[in-house]
């Protein structure tokens, strides 16, 4: 794990997998750089150089308090100032909000020369006006992570009250529970532009909206309904990635047939 430093000082820590072009991976909620790691695999396995990092409050990454979705922005256009092999910037691969992220980051002028947008999580709607990041940063400040946790997973996500309760039971939730600062960034940025910007929907990178056949209705509605949205950028269907989580194979074979032709 390399260290990079944010523009607000904070420390980014990420991992480089392969040789070749260079693709950025930026996970999805509760998610590591460790849970990347077997689409970094395919992605070297194809040709590429993976990058892929603990977004901030995650793993080896710092945190600022009441880090706002700029900061993450600016953590990406940090690692990419690390690894960035081109001038016109770097391919990013984002699943979940990480693919609201790479988009928004985008929008705001981070260098990125293609952008693939795994299931973006966009509801199209006025936002969220039940201030659920600042009751998750209370949990989070009252020492209560397993519940800012399970909030976040049965509001935020949108999971059965019953399975997260069985996740607990099971011992997950407290596996998860370091990363519970984390959910209170990915409720802000995913609430503040839950309708993409103008911005967004106007970057000039090319731009590869992909979603599995079998997965969450509303993930089939936002990617369907983002895609023409944006000029020039295309709908890719991948049977294989099912229910949220992407095939690895198959994702890097589709980043790698868009990256030739670039």
């Amino acid at each position: 794990m390399t260290i990079v430093t944010s523009a607000d000082g904070t420390a980014i820590g990420y991992e480089q997998t392969g040789d070749g072009e260079v693709v950025v991976i930026v996970s999805g909620a509760l998610s590591t750089a460790a849970d990347a790691a077997p689409l970094a695999t395919a992605l070297a396995d194809a040709g590429f150089r993976a990058v892929s990092y603990d977004r901030r409050a995650r793993g080896a990454s710092g945190d600022a308090a009441g880090s706002a979705p700029e900061r993450e922005a600016e953590d990406l256009a940090a690692v990419i100032g690390a690894v960035g092999d081109r001038p016109a910037g770097v391919a990013v691969l984002g699943h979940s909000s990480g693919a609201v992220l790479a988009l928004f980051a985008a929008a705001l002028g981070v260098p990125v020369r293609a952008l693939f947008l795994s299931e973006p999580p966009f509801l199209f709607d006025d936002g969220d006006a039940s201030d659920l990041a600042g009751r998750l940063q209370r949990l989070v400040d009252e020492g209560r992570a397993e519940d800012a946790v399970a909030t976040f997973q049965i509001e935020g996500v949108g999971l059965p009250r019953e399975m997260v309760e069985g996740l607990r039971a099971a011992g997950q939730l407290a596996e998860l529970a370091p990363l519970a600062q984390s959910t209170v960034y990915d409720t802000r940025l995913t609430r503040q532009v839950s309708t993409p910007t103008l911005a967004m929907l106007s970057v000039d990178a090319p731009v590869t909206v992909l979603r599995g056949e079998q997965t969450f209705p509303v993930l089939v509605a936002a990617s369907d309904r983002l895609a023409p949205l944006i000029h020039g950028a295309e709908l890719v269907i991948v049977p294989e990635s099912v229910m949220h989580r992407p095939d690895p194979a198959a994702t890097a074979r589709v980043v790698a047939q868009r990256l030739s032709h670039g």
